[in-house]
C-alpha cells in the first residue's frame, strides 16, 4: 500500500520536517535489512502518542513488499504489516520476517482488496455454490463478487497462517487487528454496489470464519467515495486514515468523521522514507 501516499507528499514535507528536526533534535533509526528479514527491534517502550512539545514522538509505522530488502523503522511503537503483494490473491515474500519486526503475533496486519470483475479476474468464482451461489451464465452480479471478496479474504489469511507457522507463533492471526486496503489504485467496478459486495465478503471471511474480532479499513474519504459511494454499511468497523502530508495534518484527521462511519483509530502520515502513524 502504502508508500504512495508518502511519495505523491514527500516534496511537500521534506523541508517542514527538517525543520522539525533541526528544532527538537528528534530522529527515527532505520535498521539494515539486505535479506528481506527484520533485525530485533526493541519492541515498544510505553512511549505515548503526544510529545507535548510538538515534535516528533515514537510512532507507529506499517511496511510490506516495498520493504523487501530493504530497510525497517527502528524500534516503532506498533507495526502493521500487509499480507499481499500490493493485489488480491498475492503473497508479500517478506512478511514472516516482516511480522517478526512488528512484534510477532501482537503485530497487526493489513490486506488489499479489489473488485476487478469477471471479464478481467483469474480467481473469478464461476460456480461456486457457497457461500454465495456465482451463476456461471450470469457472472456479473452482487454474489458472485461476494464470493471473490470472501475468497480473497480466504487468501490473505491462509498467507497470514503460514507465515505465522514457519515463526512458530502460537496462536492464529485472528488474534490480531486486520485493516483492508481500499484504495483506487486497485481494480475496481464503476458500479459500486458490485464493490460493496466484495468487501462484505471479505469481513465476512475475516470475521465469520477465521473468527478475527478486530476488523478496519484503511482508505481516504475521497477513494471511499470513488469505490464504494460512501457507504455506510460497514459502520461497525473503524478508520485507518491516509493521505495526511505531517504529523500535525495527521493529527488534525483524528477529528474528522470516519469514512466508515464509526472511528478514526490511526492517521498516517510519511515521515523518512516510510509510513508513519499516529494514534487518534
Amino acid at each position: 500500500m502504502l508508500q504512495r501516499f508518502a511519495s505523491r507528499l514527500l516534496l511537500a514535507s521534506t523541508l517542514a520536517l527538517f525543520a522539525q528536526l533541526a528544532l527538537t533534535g528528534t530522529t527515527f533509526g532505520a535498521v539494515p535489512n539486505p535479506d528481506g528479514l527484520a533485525a530485533p527491534s526493541g519492541g515498544p517502550s510505553g512511549h505515548g502518542g503526544g510529545d507535548g512539545g510538538g515534535g516528533q514522538a515514537r510512532a507507529g509505522f506499517d511496511i510490506s513488499y516495498p520493504q523487501c530488502g530493504a530497510t525497517y523503522p527502528a524500534n516503532p511503537l506498533f507495526g502493521i504489516v500487509g499480507v499481499n503483494g500490493g493485489k488480491v490473491f498475492s503473497a508479500n515474500p517478506c512478511l514472516a520476517g516482516q511480522i517478526t519486526w512488528a512484534g510477532g503475533a501482537t503485530g497487526q496486519l493489513y490486506a488489499n482488496t479489489g473488485n476487478p470483475g469477471p471479464a478481467v479476474s483469474h480467481f473469478w468464482p464461476s460456480g461456486q455454490t457457497s457461500p454465495r451461489y456465482c451463476d456461471p451464465v450470469n457472472l456479473d452480479t452482487a454474489d458472485c463478487a461476494y464470493d471473490y471478496g470472501y475468497n480473497a479474504a480466504q487468501d490473505s489469511y491462509a498467507t497470514a497462517s503460514a507465515a505465522y507457522s514457519q515463526l512458530g507463533l502460537t496462536g492464529s492471526p485472528s488474534s490480531t487487528r486486520w485493516w483492508l486496503d481500499v484504495e483506487t489504485e486497485n481494480s475496481w467496478r464503476s458500479d459500486t454496489s458490485l464493490n460493496i459486495a466484495a468487501l462484505q465478503g471479505e469481513v465476512a471471511y475475516l470475521r465469520d470464519v477465521a473468527g478475527v474480532a478486530r476488523i478496519g479499513f484503511y482508505s481516504t474519504q475521497l477513494q471511499w467515495n470513488t469505490i464504494t459511494a460512501g457507504t455506510l454499511a460497514f459502520n461497525a468497523n473503524p478508520s485507518w486514515v491516509a493521505g495526511a502530508s505531517s504529523l500535525k495534518a495527521a493529527r488534525d484527521r483524528c477529528s474528522r468523521p470516519a469514512f466508515t462511519g464509526n472511528v478514526n483509530v490511526y492517521t498516517q502520515y510519511p515521515y523518512q522514507g516510510f509510513d508513519a502513524n499516529n494514534v487518534c
